[in-house]
């Protein structure tokens, strides 16, 4: 199951409560306070790992909760600090505060991570309270209270390459053709219901990563059909390749049909219709496709490649371009985004 938004929430562990004692031996009649600290709480940190391509890991618990630190004991004994509690999540994934709506985090990249949750200090016990005018404190601490919040968490995939297109234009067998990805196909619309990605090399020793996206259809970027869970994930795409069926099932003009993906696209954001974009024929397998490819660079005046995922013709071609193309552009910038304190260190991590 694809999960790409998720809202949990989270509490982290209270701080253990310090200890009021005092020394008692048989031969030190004035030992003295030796009450402990507490213990710091665990926090909870969303850190982004591999091998993790949406949020269905976490999608199954509502409320996470990190231990509490113990309380302090005597004979100046700490309490134990408890272990924090880590979240993994896949790169590209948005942690917002939902009551507040800012971004706490924008994690991009494997090992960025958010401590979403602090967890309370220890309470300090009677001994840290002794001075020269107070010798016998019966002063202590209770520990600090762990925070909490309601978090939402959206993932957006990242990659360097899009595929766009009406529903059965050929994504998900193009990528199949230039990676190990293996998306379902079928002759049917709406077979790919979330974006699916594969590791492409060109040459040899240059890779990128191309996602196949679901299919739009007139009226997406108001919520039609797939609508905003295919357009948010084109958000973080470097450039998109926009592929045209020469004869679609439906009979209609594909001509209009990549004019109406166009519009969607500048409908839903201008920044996302400015990206750069290629325009390829897919299916050039079959006869009289290369009339529809002309005319397509006719009416709209733009470079035009025609391509088949089953031949393997003009593939090559539109990679190296791609490439070239990639590597005359910056990396993706992340969201803005808000730092929280950084979690405290502790000896040993649980990891979820």
């Amino acid at each position: 199951m694809f999960v790409d938004r998720v809202e949990i929430f989270v509490k982290a562990g209270s701080g253990g409560r310090g200890m009021a004692s005092f020394r008692r031996e048989k031969y030190v009649p004035k030992g003295g306070p030796d009450g402990g600290d507490g213990g710091d709480g665990g926090s909870i940190i969303i850190r982004a790992v591999e091998n993790a391509d949406n949020l269905s890991s976490i999608a199954h618990q509502k409320h996470y909760r990190a231990d509490s630190g113990q309380p302090g004991g005597s004979s100046q004994c700490s309490g134990r600090m408890a272990k924090d509690l880590f979240l993994g999540v896949p790169p590209g994934t948005i942690i917002r505060d939902r009551e507040r709506g800012h971004v706490l985090k924008d994690l991009t990249t494997i090992g960025q991570q958010v401590t979403v949750a602090q967890g309370g200090r220890g309470g300090r016990g009677n001994r840290a309270f002794a001075s020269a005018t107070n010798r016998a404190p019966r002063e202590f601490e209770p520990g600090g209270e762990g925070e909490e919040r309601w978090i939402s968490m959206e993932l957006k995939v990242i990659a360097d390459v899009g595929l766009v297109g009406l529903p059965n234009a050929g994504k998900s067998t193009m990528l199949s053709r230039l990676s190990r990805a293996r998306p379902e196909i079928a002759d049917y619309p709406f077979t790919t219901k979330y974006p699916n990605l594969g590791m492409v090399s060109v040459g040899g020793d240059r890779t990128f990563v191309m996602a196949d996206l679901p299919g739009l259809i007139e009226g997406a970027h108001s919520g039609v059909g797939l609508g905003h869970e295919f357009l948010r994930h084109v958000d973080r795409t470097r450039l998109l390749i926009h592929l045209v069926e020469p004869f679609p099932s439906d009979d209609s003009d594909p001509v209009e049909n990549y004019r109406t993906i166009r519009k969607e696209l500048e409908l839903y954001s201008a920044e996302l219709a400015k990206k750069p974009e290629f325009i390829a024929v897919s299916k050039s397998e079959l006869t009289d496709s290369e009339t529809i490819c002309k005319r397509l660079r006719d009416e709209i005046g733009l470079e035009v490649e025609a391509i088949s995922a089953v031949t393997g013709q003009g593939l090559a071609k539109l990679m190296h371009r791609v490439v070239a193309r990639l590597d005359e552009m910056p990396r993706v910038q992340p969201t803005v985004e808000v730092h929280l304190p950084t979690p405290h260190d502790t000896a040993t991590r649980e990891e979820v």
